[in-house]
């Protein structure tokens, strides 16, 4: 899809490019599918390891495209309607249950679905070009792509509510002040900066990057006896994974482990 750009490296770091520049990267109804099928891709493969999310040109994602399919259509009728924003949501939960790292590369305008799709990823990382805004009040509508999920967890219950009920814009700056992004860069250092953060996570174990990812994501939702049975559990699989006897013997020998996902 030319809409939407997929690229490999060697080491398994996946880049997923937003491709419509002249709509400010906007995701059309085409496209939805296209994230989920991707999504899906990338969780089912054994080689990729980490997914970096950016877009084209000097835009990030200005949420969807209403002109072209990106949302409801209201004259179809609510069942309609229901069904097309179930697609949205959909995309929206495949990326949260990825059991892979993810990166939000932010380098320009991320507003509506486009602002929650880099809420959705496990890092971001901005540009100090960057502006994010819940921007669905200004367009007569709520939070979607799970922005209502996302929020209050990264930022707080009253924070979250204020930026949804203003839906103003956001500096990459005040973006990191609220704890919204993990790093803002200068524009000219984004591409390496997320390249490099990239490769180092990918040189991690897969395998146990991943449990990791899984119990951190779930931690606001159990019990401290239910995260340590998690723990108990993925810890006792991680020693007998290579990988681990890998870890080990490198230290030993005092070199990097190389880490196969086994």
């Amino acid at each position: 899809m030319e809409k939407i750009l997929v690229t490999r490296s060697d080491d398994g770091v996946v880049t997923l490019t937003l491709n419509r520049p002249e709509r400010k990267n906007a995701i059309d109804g085409e496209m939805w599918q296209g994230l989920i099928d991707i999504f899906d891709e990338v969780a089912s493969s054994t080689t990729d390891r980490v997914l970096v999310i950016t877009g084209s040109s000097d835009s990030f994602c200005s949420g969807a495209d209403l002109n072209a399919g990106g949302a409801p259509d209201a004259g179809g009728g609510a069942g309609a309607a229901l069904n097309a924003m179930r697609q949205v949501g959909r995309a929206a939960l495949r990326l949260h249950e990825l059991a892979k790292p993810t990166i939000a590369k932010v380098n320009g305008v991320a507003v509506g679905a486009g602002c929650n799709l880099a809420l959705g990823c496990d890092l971001i990382v901005a540009s100090d070009t960057a502006r994010f805004s819940e921007i669905f009040a200004r367009r007569g509508l709520s939070l979607d792509f799970g922005g209502s999920w996302l929020l209050p967890r990264l930022i707080g219950l009253h924070k979250a509510k204020e930026i949804a009920f203003l839906a103003e814009i956001i500096s990459a700056a005040e973006a990191e002040r609220y704890g919204i992004v993990n790093r803002v860069v200068p524009a000219a250092d984004l591409d390496a900066e997320v390249d490099d953060l990239a490769h180092r996570i990918a040189a991690q174990p897969p395998l146990q990057i991943s449990a990791s990812k899984k119990m951190l994501n779930q931690s606001l939702s159990v019990s401290m006896a239910e995260a340590l049975e998690f723990e108990s559990i993925a810890q006792s699989l991680a020693f007998s994974s290579r990988d681990t006897r890998e870890a080990m013997l490198a230290f030993v020998e005092k070199r990097d482990p190389k880490f196969t996902g086994e």
